[in-house]
């Protein structure tokens, strides 16, 4: 009877029509490429559980995908990382020494210089950015002797700009087909959004708003405004615009590369009504849940047009967190931003660039995973020619590794980055090569105590060298204990920055004279305070 049951069970599976096997994805994967802007190491619950900040989106993805433990911004700062990540080449071999652009900053990318966007445009990708430029771009002016330069202007400074004309050298001239956002960092004027090349609506009024959200304290720069522009609209509306654009290319069958560079939770720290409040923290915190959400909202989108299967979906930060964030009233409750490392943003310490990176791939990258390959966010471009299956020519990529490896867990592979340098807004270097961090200045390089002048009077060493492996935190300065250490890492740096490559391949020229020790610690480069700065 059993054998008859049986039997009569395989007939039954064999008179079924055959299910249809899944279709395999496509050789070109969409890739979403999400920057936020400040977002603190320790702020993503998932990268930090004794963190209070609830990330249920980012958390989300981390359980499909993979968790990068050991990721950098190529800086500690906005538009030095922005630049690494789009060409893959540091910002110091540029003009950008030090310190970040403003909002009428002339262009820094090269048009003849390949980006991520026009390597994938070429193999019939198409191609946006949607959100906070801050790489430059070249406004008409009004007045012919008005030569804007790479500070961050003052607000009436945008007066001097011609809105009624379009703009050159933008995210369009880099490969980008389509482009809507703003020009730089929220607390940069002019206040109005930009589609394509031209201002969506001409500024007619003066503007700024609160740095935090009902506190008193400073306000971004008062200038060029859309009457009806909004600090807290920004970031729903490139939310808006991203979700838009992935319904409309689900159906054009071509893959597509959506780079979305928030403008959260970055100053003017803005949240929205419904987010006020919910974090039980304060402003920053409810920010950053409201930033989750957002990326919920575009997670969705993707998953609902039936892209998910062949998305590469990248979550990230440009940086560490801002002192603006108000660290003291975050840890009273328990929260911090920078997790366990030292410093905050702008700092050669790893609170200034270690950051969040989480990464999904269905089919590629494992559920549940982790990765402690050392990451830098320069390495989008290479990764993106691998996956393509291009080879980068000499004068690109220079400082780019792709990271494709780590992600498909191919952890034998001898490709991976084993060095990479860091720079703080003051125009400080460091070095990390494996457990060793070497740091060319005796303080924080940046904006935390103790600062390079003041540590210099103090008789700190000039440079400093910590073992990650035995002291994450960065507390104890071992250089006088590993000489050869020093040297060798110096040396290395050194090698680097006179090639204008960190990679293999031919030598390439730098765009600038680099000084990697700078004597004169009071000018041009003396760090200023956080509320000063801008970024």
């Amino acid at each position: 009877m059993n054998i008859r049951i049986i039997l009569a069970a395989f007939a039954a599976v064999a008179a079924q029509p055959p299910a249809q096997a899944a279709p395999e994805p496509a050789a070109k994967p969409n890739i979403v490429f999400v920057l936020c802007d400040d977002l603190g190491y320790g702020d993503v619950s998932s990268l930090n559980r004794q963190g209070k900040i609830p990330t249920p989106n980012i958390d989300a993805l981390a359980h499909d995908g993979m968790i990068f433990t050991d990721a950098h911004g190529s800086s500690a700062v906005c538009s030095p990382t922005r630049y690494a990540i789009l060409t893959g080449r540091y910002n110091w071999r540029t003009r950008l020494q030090s310190g970040v652009l403003g909002g009428i900053s002339p262009h820094l990318i090269d048009p003849s210089r390949l980006t991520v966007a026009s390597l994938l445009r070429k193999h019939g990708y198409a191609t946006a950015c949607i959100g906070k430029w801050h790489l430059g771009m070249d406004w008409p002016k009004k007045e012919s002797d008005f030569k804007p330069n790479d500070n961050i202007e003052k607000g009436s400074d945008g007066w001097k700009v011609d809105f009624s004309k379009p703009i050159t050298n933008g995210p369009n001239a880099v490969g980008f087909d389509y482009y809507f956002g703003i020009s730089a960092s929220l607390d940069m004027v002019p206040y109005t959004f930009i589609e394509n090349d031209r201002v969506t609506v001409q500024p007619t009024v003066d503007k700024k708003f609160p740095m935090m959200l009902g506190r008193e304290g400073g306000t971004t720069r008062n200038g060029p405004a859309a009457a009806e522009f909004e600090a807290g609209d920004v970031l729903p509306t490139l939310t808006r615009k991203a979700v838009e654009y992935v319904g409309s290319k689900a159906k054009s069958g071509s893959p597509f590369f959506l780079y979305l560079p928030l403008n959260a939770p970055h100053t003017p720290i803005a949240p929205t009504k419904e987010w006020q409040g919910k974090s039980g923290l304060n402003p920053y915190a409810d920010f950053v849940m409201q930033t989750d959400a957002c990326i919920g909202e575009v997670i969705e989108a993707v998953r609902k047009n039936g892209l998910a299967e062949n998305t590469l979906f990248i979550v990230t930060s440009d940086n560490g967190c801002s002192p603006q964030a108000k660290f003291p009233e975050l840890l009273a409750k328990g929260h911090n931003p920078s997790y366990v490392f030292r410093g905050t943003k702008a700092d050669i310490w790893d609170g200034g660039h270690h950051i969040p990176f989480v990464a999904r791939w269905p089919g590629k990258v494992k559920a549940e995973s982790r990765s402690d390959a050392l990451v830098c966010l320069g390495d989008l471009l290479a990764t993106c020619a691998e996956i393509v299956g291009e080879k980068l020519p000499d004068n690109a990529g220079e400082d780019s590794v792709s990271f494709l490896p780590a992600l498909t867990g191919n952890l034998d592979s001898k490709r991976l980055r084993e060095s990479i340098v860091h720079h703080s807004v003051s125009g400080r270097f460091a070095i990390r090569e494996k457990k060793w961090k070497l740091e060319l200045c005796p303080g924080s390089g940046g904006w935390s105590d103790p600062k390079d002048i003041p540590a210099a009077k103090q008789g700190l060493p000039s440079i400093q060298l910590y073992d990650l492996a035995e002291d994450i935190e960065e507390k104890k300065n071992v250089q006088s204990e590993h000489p050869d250490v020093v040297a060798r890492l110096t040396k290395l740096l050194e090698k680097q920055v006179a090639d204008g490559r960190s990679t293999p391949g031919a030598p390439q020229p730098n765009d600038a004279k680099i000084d990697l020790w700078k004597k004169n610690l009071d000018a041009p480069n003396k760090p200023k305070p956080a509320k000063d700065v801008g970024d």
